[in-house]
């Protein structure tokens, strides 16, 4: 088979498929460079090939000849042994959401980068004396960014501006009134209007995202059936900070037709991000314990000459797996069965293990829901307590019978702590 090169244009890379096709080539396999692979994945598959995305870590050649021709040739002949696995590559629908959900994401990350804006404001109104951050908990809740888009807009009057506060805003209205006597000089004024622009150039383009967001989800649940039951009560009715803007777990049920919402440690935000990472299909891991392995949350399985060398996780760089671990942080702190887990585990073994391990729970309770529709119900921490005791006292009484010793309870004491 001869070589030949190709530029990196556009129409070279259709010139490249033309060559394929004159030399009735049906299969590609690719490694995945940073993103230089993106252009030429989707126009080989756009052009009808099958294209798969190898990790570069996994199709090594042998040490020396190392150069672009030998490579590619080192990948043909894996391809055509059938030894290359492709990486996962979600269908076009999630793909666009996905794209979505990370520039919304580094949207947040530019905002958070430059809390300089909101600090400008807070020290704009200090230096006029308007002591809001002592009346409210955050100025960029509700009532604070009422009260602030009411002075730039001109409004001075204490007794007015005390009234855009909201109801769930602990303060009362004469103590924001009294709070809000100060000194309005222009060049602070114009200080807190140019800082208050710059802070709303973010929000406005997160906004924007979520309107793209909104629309596409939407989509996608008229595409897919409708769920069979009405959507529960949501646990937690508290909204996050750097949340989308509309209702998300309703618009996934929608979706899906399962609520991700009722595994405790995914919110809302979160669960949507995991099916930008993974989508709503998840037939292309056939158990759970695959889809564990590729997200690096499963134990690995080092051996040689029949003695364990290792079995730690696999370091990963993976999205889905960083935000379950998120997840597991968060659910380490609830009174529930996975918090429990957690707890009992991070005592032990340290909290890095106690994530990882909550983590793989997760997944695979997410995995059984997205894949079985199985709906999770928290047994709650202390029927864990209960079960894991009776695990520790049958494996202690088997454990003394095998060597001739009767395990007794002690009288009195039904119920000892078990760690």
């Amino acid at each position: 088979m001869p070589v030949r090169t190709f530029g990196t244009f556009t129409e070279d890379l259709h010139h490249l498929a033309d060559w394929f096709k004159a030399c009735g080539v049906t299969s590609v396999a690719m490694e995945s460079t940073g993103v230089y692979w993106i252009p030429v994945y989707e126009i080989l598959e756009q052009r009808g090939f099958e294209v798969i995305l190898v990790n570069a870590r996994y199709a090594k050649n042998v040490p020396g000849r190392k150069s672009d021709v030998s490579d590619a040739a080192w990948l043909r002949q894996l391809h055509s042994y059938g030894l290359l696995r492709g990486s996962f590559r979600p269908d076009a629908e999630i793909a666009t959401l996905r794209a979505y959900l990370r520039q919304r994401e580094r949207l947040v990350e530019y905002a958070a980068a430059h809390i300089q804006h909101i600090q400008h404001m807070q020290k704009a109104l200090m230096e006029m004396n308007l002591q809001l951050h002592h009346v409210v908990s955050d100025i960029t809740g509700a009532t604070g960014m009422r009260i602030i888009r009411a002075i730039v807009a001109g409004e001075r009057n204490p007794d007015v501006l005390a009234t855009y506060r909201d109801a769930r805003c602990h303060s009362s209205i004469e103590t924001i009134r009294a709070a809000l006597v100060g000194n309005n000089r222009h060049e602070h004024v114009f200080a807190l209007t140019q800082s208050l622009e710059l802070y709303d150039v973010y929000q406005a383009k997160m906004l924007d995202c979520d309107r793209k967001l909104e629309v596409l989800i939407a989509a996608l649940g008229n595409r897919g059936a409708k769920p069979g039951r009405k959507l529960p009560r949501p646990r937690v009715k508290t909204k996050q900070v750097n949340t989308p803007t509309f209702d998300v777990r309703t618009a996934l049920y929608g979706v899906l037709g399962v609520d991700l919402t009722e595994i405790h440690g995914l919110g809302p935000s979160l669960a949507l991000k995991l099916i930008g990472e993974c989508g709503t299909d998840l037939r292309a891991w056939p158990t759970a314990k695959h889809f564990t392995s590729w997200l690096c949350l499963a134990p690995g399985n080092k051996i040689s000459g029949g003695k364990v060398l290792s079995s730690r996780t696999r370091r990963s760089s993976s999205r889905a797996a960083a935000l379950l671990r998120l997840a597991a942080t968060t659910v380490g702190r609830s009174d529930t069965a996975l918090g429990a887990f957690y707890r009992r585990l991070s005592s032990r073994a340290g909290k890095s293990k106690a994530v990882t391990a909550t983590a793989r729970k997760i997944a695979v309770l997410f995995y059984n829901t997205l894949r079985y529709g199985m709906s999770y119900r928290d047994p709650g921490a202390t029927q864990y307590e209960q079960q894991y005791r009776s695990r520790v006292v049958a494996n202690l009484q088997r454990r003394a019978k095998s060597l001739g010793f009767l395990l007794q309870a002690i009288p009195g004491d039904a119920n000892p702590a078990v760690s």
